[in-house]
């Protein structure tokens, strides 16, 4: 394939710088650890992730230190018999204990918190999203000025319709779309309305510390989350979802109130339309 070893690093080179760029336009921090939490309910994900570590982290010192230690300490030499035992009941039942109750007490902190991400009711105030994975992309909807989204019906999802709403339903008049483009205001809380058109998607932004599958057929509108800090993320898709999937990532910026604003106001004129007959899902295939 190349006539000299200097074409061959050149070519490799090349392909290591690009690849590098790419992981700098997409990821803001490095690779080699968590990314930086942005979110409300990252801290406490971030927490019981480090408890687990340390625990994991000292027992496995623990454990192969005494290993080594026996291994040493009672190797076979000449001279030296072998020692015999069955065991010490107390010993038994004490590092049989100590790990039942961490064991639950990692369980219960994580459905404390558990339940307070997925079934604990978001703000009222709350901005909503509608979000729509197919192959391969992200199709969006936001509510225009009247604060109002568009119910969003999983059986009616098709092709012209990735949102599956209803044309007639007034709350839908001045909602405007994008693709592959999320901007939500940094403090203020985001209710996502998730769906898919075609087969199994992932919602994964790993700043946020959110994942959510999302099957077609059905709408899942209990994910919820707030952020604290501006930035630029990646939208991606954590399911193998077909040959394209390498692909599926979108742009996701988390701005200051005044820049949504701003954002929105631009984005919004394109969703309102003069014929009773145009939908606002027409706007998002226009938008791409």
């Amino acid at each position: 394939m190349f006539r000299t070893k200097a074409g061959a690093l050149a070519w490799i080179s090349a392909l290591w710088a690009s690849g590098s760029t790419g992981w700098a336009e997409i990821r803001e921090t490095g690779v080699w650890w968590l990314p930086r939490n942005v979110s409300n309910f990252g801290h406490e994900i971030d927490f019981i992730f480090y408890v687990i570590l340390w625990l994991t982290g000292i027992t496995a010192v623990l454990v192969f230190g005494t290993m080594i230690y026996f291994m040493v300490r009672y190797r076979q030499r000449a001279g030296v018999g072998a020692i015999h035992s069955h065991g010490n009941n107390t010993l038994e039942i004490v590092w049989t204990t100590i790990p039942v109750f961490i064991f639950l007490a990692l369980a219960i902190y994580g459905n404390e918190m558990w339940a307070r991400m997925r079934m604990e009711v978001p703000p009222a105030d709350a901005l909503q999203v509608a979000i729509v994975g197919e192959q391969f992309g992200w199709n969006l909807r936001y509510p225009g000025p009247d604060g109002k989204l568009a119910k969003m019906d999983s059986h009616k999802i098709t092709k012209d319709n990735p949102f599956g709403i209803d044309p007639a339903d007034p709350d839908g008049k001045d909602d405007f779309t994008t693709y592959n483009d999320m901007v939500i205001p940094v403090g203020k809380a985001v209710r996502l309305h998730l769906g898919s058109k075609d087969v199994i998607h992932s919602f994964y932004v790993p700043e946020f510390r959110l994942y959510q599958d999302m099957v077609p057929g059905r709408v899942y509108d209990f994910v919820w989350f707030k952020t604290d800090a501006t930035g630029h993320f990646q939208l991606a898709c954590n399911q193998l979802c077909g040959q394209g999937h390498y692909k599926m990532f979108g742009k996701l910026g988390v701005v200051t109130p005044a820049e949504y604003d701003a954002w929105a106001k631009g984005k919004a004129p394109a969703a309102v339309t003069t014929s009773t007959a145009a939908a606002p899902e027409n706007v998002s295939v226009a938008n791409r």
